[in-house]
């Protein structure tokens, strides 16, 4: 009799594929909501996506989990990065209409490491059983990978979700893609206890889970001492499609100034990213303006320099009283497509001068970014994108005493992008357990203590100011001495049994066949 259950099986596949692709997409907006307000109860859309999603990868190929994974990825990353078509609109009529196009592709492109890992992951994970284990490693090291490829783009991870809540002190202990991992595993926990006959594995995941949430307790919380130096933020609130207007620049300036020169006199001043319009050559005017105002206050501020060994830097410049330079910072991670274009002789190649001209950007700088300020002490300074790559905090040389983040948020927009970018810098302070002083030209410009808590804050499109006193920082934290070489040896290794245990099972099965 001829064999069709085959054939049938492969009708029964397909007839499944756009109710699973459905679902993956589905479940892909639920983690989304993990990205969304600031409440400590983000984690549970996480947490559920995650469970569904390990759920749903069980009884399938590793093709059909492959297009689930690549599903919740489009979902996921065309939800949380919807801000990612702003810049297009500063100029709609010449880049408008490549917002569509930039937006499909930056969700589908990130989406294929979700496609990879929960491909791989049903692959090595023959057994059933080890299924939601082997999928939940290598979404992980997916997103690891996601963080590094192409110097990498580290936004939305999936553990920003507790950031603000009782577990994020996690990220000191095992940084951000190890504060993914707890959550993965927790998934797993929980998808393995909807198994009929598994009910009695519920109390892992809960007690885990106020384990976790408990362990807050026991960290250190550090303190503000009133009669620290006061450090002002300035916040001019250029709107980016104002901001290089000649007729606009003036005032945007010459609110800065008058932020600068308030009463009270401050000990410290912070400019935002680029907001000396001027290339530092020629800026000497500007900068001594800035000195005067300041009152003896040194000034940190954003601007563009050339170097004629180099080409153009995105730099930050400490100005003294004189309005000479007494430190200078050259952005050493910057953002591709943005401020260069990566893998240029390819687009050569196939005959895409415009995409070649762009590349005409700006040059890395060099150096560890940590500048010594008067009232301030070592300032480790990031540039916008920086900020958002933990493990390019200190790169080189002492520990820094202060995190500055300077930042153009305007081409984010007003909505989700300033807000995941604020989440950021509170996740990078509470891995170093250092301090933030966080200036943006529209917002939001804050003081964040050791512990990633925001304290004073002006809010998205306000103009003004904000004096603020620096809190203490805390000892070292493990994160910061061991980086992410641990959560990746038990990535790998867990990859490493799943696979192994997986052909076990295959040649039992067909030993027993035989």
């Amino acid at each position: 009799m001829a064999d069709t259950s085959r054939p049938a099986a492969a009708i029964a596949g397909r007839k499944g594929r756009w109710p699973r692709l459905a679902a993956g997409l589905a479940i892909g907006a639920c983690l989304a909501l993990g990205q969304m307000g600031d409440g400590p109860l983000r984690v549970v859309w996480v947490l559920a996506g995650l469970v569904l999603a390990l759920r749903l990868s069980r009884g399938v190929s590793a093709g059909q989990a492959a297009w689930i994974g690549w599903a919740m990825g489009l979902a996921y990353f065309g939800i949380t990065l919807r801000w990612i078509v702003e810049p297009f609109f500063v100029d709609p009529v010449r880049h408008g209409w490549m917002a569509p196009f930039a937006a499909v592709g930056m969700a589908g492109g990130l989406a294929l490491f979700w496609a990879v890992a929960f491909g791989l992951g049903a692959r090595l994970a023959r057994n059933p059983a080890l299924r939601p284990v082997g999928v939940a490693a290598a979404l992980i090291a997916a997103e690891y990978a996601r963080a590094q490829v192409l110097t990498g783009f580290p936004w939305a991870m999936l553990s920003y979700s507790l950031i603000g809540g009782p577990a994020d002190y996690l990220f000191a202990q095992v940084g951000p893609h190890g504060a993914s991992a707890g959550l993965a595993a927790v998934a797993v926990l929980a998808a393995l206890a909807l198994e009929p006959g598994r009910a009695r594995l519920w109390p892992m995941p809960v007690l885990i889970c106020a384990g976790v949430a408990g362990g807050s307790l026991a960290m250190p919380v550090p303190e503000t001492d009133p009669q620290a130096p006061t450090v002002r933020l300035v916040q001019p609130n250029a709107p980016q499609h104002l901001k290089w207007d000649p007729a606009s620049i003036p005032t945007f300036f010459d609110r800065a100034i008058a932020a600068t020169a308030a009463d009270p006199p401050p000990d410290v001043v912070i400019w935002p990213e680029t907001s000396v319009a001027s290339l530092l050559r020629n800026a000497d005017p500007q900068l001594e303006r800035m000195g005067r105002a300041a009152r003896g206050a040194p000034v940190l501020a954003g601007l563009q320099r050339w170097a004629p060994e180099a080409g153009y830097h995105n730099s930050a410049v400490v100005v003294e009283r004189d309005g000479s330079v007494a430190a200078l910072y050259d952005k050493q991670h910057l953002v591709p497509f943005g401020e260069y274009v990566p893998l240029v002789w390819i687009f050569g190649k196939i005959g895409l001068t415009g995409v070649v001209d762009m590349a005409r950007g700006y040059a890395p700088g060099t150096g560890g970014g940590t500048v010594d300020v008067a009232g301030l002490g070592r300032a480790r300074i990031l540039i916008c994108y920086e900020g958002i790559f933990p493990e390019e905090i200190i790169a080189e040389g002492p520990r820094p005493d202060v995190l500055v983040v300077m930042t153009n948020d305007a081409w984010f927009g007003t909505g989700p992008g300033p807000r995941q970018h604020l989440l950021q810098a509170r996740a990078r302070a509470i891995e170093q357990g250092l301090p933030v002083l966080r200036a943006a030209n529209t917002g939001i410009s804050a003081v964040i203590d050791a512990r990633g808590r925001v304290g004073a804050s002006l809010p998205l499109g306000e103009t003004g100011h904000l004096d603020v006193q620096v809190g203490d920082t805390l000892p070292p934290t493990l994160y910061a001495r061991a980086g992410d070489w641990p959560v990746l040896v038990v990535l790998l290794g867990t990859l490493g049994l799943v696979a192994v245990r997986g052909r076990r099972i295959d040649i039992d099965g067909d030993a027993a066949a035989r």
